[in-house]
């Protein structure tokens, strides 16, 4: 009968948790390889911008940053959601609670920043058309 329960039973729950804590590091080191990569682009376009000594290019270089801040955050969300997944607690489900909104609200103001700043660019890129003459 020992051998018959066992034989049903997937994976023992221990070894399910190591996974997920494999999986979660795994994730959580994508998006802090992520910021990482954003942070080095955006600085070598600050050089550029520097160098040409535009001021138009610096929202760019922003707007830059800014896009992968919101995919690493939304990869270290995704690690937060994941290590809760297995038998939470109150205490697990309070601080996803609290780290869920917090990187929501951050990615929420990340994004409308990105939409104003990507107006912006556009608005400077677009032709100027003179007024119609009198």
């Amino acid at each position: 009968m020992t051998a018959t329960r066992y034989a049903f039973e997937v994976l023992p729950e221990s070894t399910l948790r190591d996974m997920v804590d494999l999986m979660v590091r795994l994730i959580e080191a994508c998006g802090a390889v992520v910021i990482m990569i954003g942070a080095v682009v955006a600085i070598a376009k600050f050089v550029v911008a520097l160098s040409r000594r535009s001021i138009n290019q610096f929202s760019a270089v922003r707007l830059t940053l800014a896009r992968f801040l919101v995919l690493g955050l939304e990869f270290q969300l995704a690690a937060d959601v994941l290590r809760t997944a297995i038998s939470p607690s109150f205490e697990e489900i309070g601080k996803l609670a609290a780290i869920a909104t917090i990187r929501t609200v951050l990615n929420y103001f990340l994004n409308r920043e990105i939409a104003q700043e990507q107006r912006e660019i556009e608005l400077l890129k677009a032709p100027r058309v003179p007024p119609p003459a009198p």
